[in-house]
């Protein structure tokens, strides 16, 4: 499931960015071209950041920016912006922003899975942290 939710079209990476919320915008840019969110959704994820403070910070370096299901999103998608230089979360160094778009509150769950066995593995964490978006491809 992961693999069809994370293409490589929805990948991208930059040497760096300006802020958090720049990160966010940047990794959304592929949901947001093929309508599965809507801009409302990007505003949505950044000002839940700012209302609860960084819990989509989910482990050094890696974070995973998502709102409230189903309001500005039409279907189930994911996005992935890797930076060689990480931004200031709130107080935390992040180089991975993995976006999840859900369409309700059960439909994610085996994606979220999924993400969360791979980067268990330290190998597969390394290669999210390398920004090798070829490698990150083929562990899917």
């Amino acid at each position: 499931m992961l693999k069809e939710l994370l293409s490589k079209s929805h990948m991208q990476q930059r040497e760096k960015v300006d802020s958090w919320e720049d990160a966010i915008k940047i990794a959304s840019i592929p949901l947001l071209k093929e309508g599965i969110i809507e801009e409302s959704y990007i505003e949505n994820m950044i000002e839940s950041v700012n209302k609860n403070g960084p819990y989509i910070v989910l482990m050094d370096y890696f974070a995973l920016p998502h709102a409230k299901a189903g309001e500005g999103v039409n279907r189930l998608g994911m996005s992935l912006l890797t930076l060689n230089h990480p931004v200031d979360l709130k107080g935390n160094p992040v180089k991975v922003f993995l976006v999840l778009a859900a369409v309700d509150a059960t439909s994610h769950i085996e994606a979220l899975a999924d993400i969360s066995k791979l980067l268990m593995d330290p190998k597969n964490y390394e290669i999210f942290m390398s920004g090798d978006l070829d490698k990150i491809n083929d562990i899917l």
